[in-house]
């Protein structure tokens, strides 16, 4: 038998539902609808680092903007794999915007791991809202930690799927 590789193996997986796809972009655009709310509630709150609220709020709109462009037609993958010029214009957009959002989340890094932990009683030298630094920092956090669990499950699969790799090798040599 000839040997195949273990990635062309793997099939395309199915589109999810309307109702799945519904209730996934809620849920992802809850959490800027929170960074715009918070940011702006807050935002002359953090003398110590004023953009800690201008980073929720940009950081919120952008993330809003993008996931409510991802709903348009115009960014779905036809099926027969033509693309159209509006398809391009809206993957050129979302790339941008995503990039955009990449840097804004380095500098965002910046500004709020620099001060850690701030003085949180008003009138203070230091001084920055508990509520706007503690949900930008955990906000930012978890990115960190949504990473390496992605990073360490593709590990994971990549290492299963070596493994299945050669057990199949194996297999093909005894017949």
């Amino acid at each position: 038998m000839e040997d195949r590789n273990l990635l062309q193996n793997i099939r395309k997986p199915p589109k999810p539902s309307t109702p799945v796809l519904i209730i996934s972009k809620i849920f992802v655009i809850v959490l800027p609808i929170a960074q715009v709310s918070i940011g702006a509630i807050h935002l002359h709150d953090c003398p110590v680092q004023p953009y800690i609220p201008i980073y929720l709020l940009v950081s919120g709109v952008f993330a809003l903007v993008l996931g409510l462009l991802s709903c348009l037609p115009c960014t779905q993958e036809p099926d027969d794999g033509t693309h159209s010029p509006l398809s391009s214009l809206c993957t050129t957009w979302n790339s941008l915007v995503s990039l955009f959002l990449f840097c804004w989340f380095i500098a965002g890094n910046i500004w709020i791991y620099s001060i850690y932990q701030p003085n949180y009683i008003s009138g203070k030298e230091q001084y920055c809202d508990k509520t706007l630094y503690l949900f930008a920092f955990w906000t930012t956090t978890l990115v960190y930690i949504f990473l390496g669990i992605i990073f360490l499950g593709g590990c994971c699969m990549l290492f299963c799927m070596c493994l299945l790799g050669k057990v199949s090798g194996n297999a093909d040599n005894d017949v």
